[in-house]
């Protein structure tokens, strides 16, 4: 065991220099190529030289128009699927920022390969045809409408048994597409147009003008003109007022901002007819803002030129400049002329969020002398904000992992409450054990919670790929963040880590394995039903359990060179078959599942024993364990061996010591330790209680 230990050490530092020389994979899509995916009529244009991406270019009649810009999400977005190595996808958006198509050129998600196959895949992208970057996209389990479409959210059908990988494919096709679009199309830097609020295009109720000023949707901006002169002072722009010398308090801006494209503020203050104006100039997820000005200084310049960017006025949410640009809107406000108000208006792409402040810039600039004057500016800050009542405040990312957290709030409840009642059982084993029936049915009811919820229901089953993924991903410079995708397995690795530092592996293969579960039920029903079981000898039980290990080394060794080697040799498990896809798989693999079951009935667990490359891995981290935790007496081992003949796992010496690594935390020895009726040292003290000592008198002569 110390020489396989030692070469795996020298392995993973070969392995960790190799790691230096590589690089993040980039995609391979050449020009030649995308001529033969987009024939004639099309025409594919020359690769970005700043950005790795293509024009798609259409003749009509006697022009040629651009359609689409294609590129692969690798080259953008390089997210890490549950194998660790991206997924590539072909995108094509046109330049209104839909997608035109999306196709999948390479992946090595496990549940698709030779599980469910590639076609619910090729089915997932299909339907991003047609859908804007401007949408919420939402993917359902359920077989929602898509005839909403064209409205704020768009539903997609998500795939059975694969909800985080394809969770994973709408993060790389969204995430790279919005990158573009920043890039290519005028899209909002920074921000994603599914995490901010909307108004609700819904709500209205009539008000007066006076009514909205205190409900906060007219919001009054004054500043006077001794505020001016004080971020003037000290400088050249300072007392070259006159106006505001003598006038101290008089306003200098004096004005009132409201969200018109709020309907309860619009449709009150601009009437039915402006408000139809005004819809009928916005686009779905449009803002328009209006200030009416009534000071000193207006929100634009004499030489403005209507429809244009304000001269004066700029517009940012954090770091994010938002433009805002005149509508030139045919309304009329009663009882304010025509040019003491603007209309202006911020594109949906923007990004502008109405739950957050707007923060507004006016530009001052003062003149000092005549001929050559210095221009000395100041920009005047002013924030508004919209009532939290008038937007639906932005839902939790349901792109990324976060989403899917919260929505299995309540499996990562019960599961935590498992592991809970499982930790405090293996602290009071003693407890535990004491009633053995009792314990006996603890112990099957939760291997039957293991199956059933863990595995089949919550898909919960650790698995070597959970490591071979991790070797990948840092090998490539990716982040873990994928791992969180996948909210059950990540809980159970958190508690398993901790488990293994205090028990060592048998905490998860004796507990919280499904496979592990299904194999000793198997077993269990092979020694009731009276199967023959197959001895192996020590010398030979020795050699086998050796077996693993070097399975191990063989999977964690190719996920260094070839993911598609890797692949393939994770088939060793039988995990993905049994417990992913419940037994739904092409017969090879369904075959290979069910034989090491029924070889469980005639020789118990053999597939945990001697060839789990995953409890391999677990047995090699659980000996840094701190605790040797099962009770041991001087007699274990000498000259008491019921242990050891009664363990199934073979996992005492004949010394009576425990193997820790080879130890599945079944309990069988604690019941057997802790039973006067079954432990031999015990059986010997009570034998001996029972021993009265006679008092002889001593005889008188």
């Amino acid at each position: 065991m110390t020489t396989i230990l030692r070469s795996l050490l020298r392995f993973f530092a070969f392995a960790a220099v190799l790691l230096c020389s590589l690089t993040a994979s980039a995609g391979t899509m050449t020009q030649a190529e995308l001529v033969r995916r987009f024939p004639s009529p099309y025409m594919v244009g020359d690769k970005d030289p700043a950005l790795p991406v293509w024009p798609i270019f259409k003749k009509n009649m006697t022009s040629t128009e651009l359609v689409a810009y294609v590129f692969e999400s690798i080259d953008f977005a390089p997210i890490p699927g549950f194998s660790g190595v991206p997924m590539n996808l072909l995108i094509a958006l046109d330049p209104a920022g839909a997608f035109v198509d999306v196709k999948v050129l390479s992946h090595h998600e496990p549940v698709f390969l030779d599980g469910l196959g590639e076609e619910p895949m090729f089915k997932f992208v299909s339907q991003y045809q047609g859908i804007s970057l401007k949408q919420n996209i939402k993917i359902s389990t359920g077989n929602m409408s898509r005839s909403k479409q064209e409205g704020a959210n768009v539903y997609i059908d998500g795939v059975s048994k694969a909800t985080a990988s394809v969770r994973i494919i709408n993060q790389s096709a969204l995430s790279a597409a919005l990158k573009v679009a920043r890039k290519k199309l005028g899209f909002a830097e920074g921000r994603d147009p599914d995490l901010i609020a909307r108004i609700k295009t819904d709500a209205y109720s009539v008000m007066s003008v006076d009514a909205l000023r205190r409900r906060g949707l007219i919001q009054p901006v004054l500043i006077a003109n001794r505020d001016i002169e004080k971020a003037y002072a000290g400088s050249a722009g300072a007392d070259l007022d006159p106006i505001a010398l003598a006038q101290p308090d008089a306003p200098f801006v004096d004005m009132e901002v409201s969200y018109v494209s709020v309907p309860t503020v619009g449709r009150n203050l601009l009437g039915e007819a402006g408000w139809a104006k005004l819809s009928a100039r916005l686009d779905p997820g449009d803002h328009a803002i209006m200030l009416v000005s009534k000071g000193r200084y207006g929100v634009v310049g004499d030489d403005f030129t209507r429809g244009a960017v304000p001269d004066r006025l700029a517009l940012k949410q954090g770091t994010l400049p938002i433009e805002i640009r005149d509508l030139d809107l045919d309304v009329t406000l009663p009882g304010v002329p025509l040019d003491g108000f603007k209309i202006f208006r911020v594109i949906s792409q923007s990004g502008l969020d109405p739950s957050l402040p707007l923060e507004f810039f006016l530009h001052v600039t003062r003149n000092k002398g005549m001929v050559y004057p210095e221009k000395i500016s100041r920009d005047l800050r002013f924030t508004v904000n919209l009532p939290a009542e008038f937007y639906v405040a932005a839902e939790p990312d349901n792109k990324t992992w976060r989403a899917i957290w919260w929505q299995r709030w309540w499996e990562l409840a019960l599961l935590a409450a498992a592991l809970l009642l499982l930790s405090c059982a293996l602290v009071l084993q003693k407890k535990l054990v004491r009633h053995e029936q009792a314990f006996i049915w603890f112990r099957r009811g939760f291997l039957v919670f293991t199956a059933g919820f863990i595995g089949w229901y919550a898909q919960g089953q650790l698995s070597i790929v959970n490591l071979t993924s991790i070797v990948q991903a840092l090998m490539a410079g990716r982040g873990l963040e994928f791992l969180l995708y996948d909210p059950m397995s990540v809980s159970l690795w958190g508690f398993v880590l901790v488990s293994l530092l205090v028990w060592g592996r048998g905490t998860f293969c004796g507990w919280l394995c499904p496979f592990g579960a299904l194999q000793e039920f198997t077993g269990k029903l092979g020694q009731a039903l009276k199967f023959p079981q197959l001895l192996i000898r020590p010398v030979l039980d020795g050699r086998l359990k050796l077996v693993k290990y070097g399975l191990l080394a063989a999977i964690i060794g190719s996920a260094f060179f070839s993911a598609t080697l890797t692949d393939k040799l994770v088939e060793l498990e039988p995990f993905k078959t049994a417990i992913t896809l419940n037994f739904i798989r092409s017969w090879p693999y369904v075959a290979y599942a069910v034989g090491l079951l029924l070889l469980s009935m005639f020789s118990y667990k053999f597939f945990c024993r001697y060839l789990c490359p995953f409890g391999a891995g677990l047995a090699v981290l659980g000996r840094f364990r701190i605790l040797n935790w099962l009770p041991r007496r001087a007699a274990c081992g000498t000259p008491c061996q019921t242990c050891r003949h009664s363990c199934e796992y073979k996992a005492i010496k004949p010394s009576g010591a425990i193997q820790y690594e080879e130890c599945f935390q079944c309990l069988d020895c604690v019941v057997i330790y802790e039973s006067d009726e079954k432990c031999a040292p015990l059986i010997m003290e009570k034998k001996r209680a029972r021993i009265i000592p006679i008092d002889v008198a001593p005889v008188s002569r």
